[in-house]
């Protein structure tokens, strides 16, 4: 029974929360602001009262997955949170309900990192938050945290299977990023403000 936290973790990934908080108040974010369904334009568009709260429920999402659904079923070795929490992401950035199109999956997989390796996860973030700090690029923190995260778990002595994991995960924020690499290359990329955008409902 330890194999269905696999499949439960992936449709905890897939609650679209930002998709939610929109329709709440009127809004589909998919054609509103960069039309990603995450964090970053639910609080751009939507303003950060909404926004925060969608964030702090896509790393909620990662957590749970990878700290307390395998704990349900018995289940308390690496591989299976690892497992869990990679389902978890994955379900973020291809959720079932949303015709697989969904988030870039750092939000959900900094949650499941947090709870796998909180040592260096802590160091991605610091490296998240001072560049977000400075250059107000919320892609570009992300990728940079992407790329910490890794060395910063053969710093802090994880596990192979947790390294290796790191870089893969590290990998596909790299991908998934890959457009506003170019906008931001191109001058066009939008800093990150804490005031919603005028003429957004």
């Amino acid at each position: 029974m330890i194999w269905l936290s696999i499949p439960l973790a992936y449709l905890v990934g897939s609650v679209p929360f930002a998709v939610l908080a929109g329709r709440a108040r009127g809004v589909d974010l998919r054609a509103h602001g960069s039309g990603n369904l995450g964090a970053t334009n639910a609080i751009r568009v939507l303003g950060p009262a909404v926004g925060i709260p969608v964030l702090v429920a896509d790393i909620l999402k990662g957590v749970v997955s990878a700290a307390w659904l395998p704990a349900l079923f018995g289940a308390t070795d690496e591989a299976t949170r690892l497992a869990c929490g990679a389902a978890a992401v994955l379900g973020h950035v291809f959720p079932v309900f949303l015709g697989f199109r969904g988030g870039k999956g750092v939000a959900t997989a900094g949650g499941a990192f947090l709870a796998l390796a909180p040592a260096a996860t802590g160091v991605a973030l610091a490296v998240f938050v001072v560049v977000l700090l400075f250059g107000r690029f919320v892609s570009l923190a992300s990728v940079l945290a992407a790329v910490a995260l890794p060395a910063a778990l053969w710093g802090t002595g994880a596990s192979a299977l947790l390294r290796g994991a790191g870089l893969v995960i590290g990998l596909l924020v790299v991908v998934r990023h890959r457009s506003n690499l170019g906008r931001i290359r191109r001058g066009t990329e939008s800093r990150l403000s804490f005031r919603r955008k005028r003429g957004e409902s």
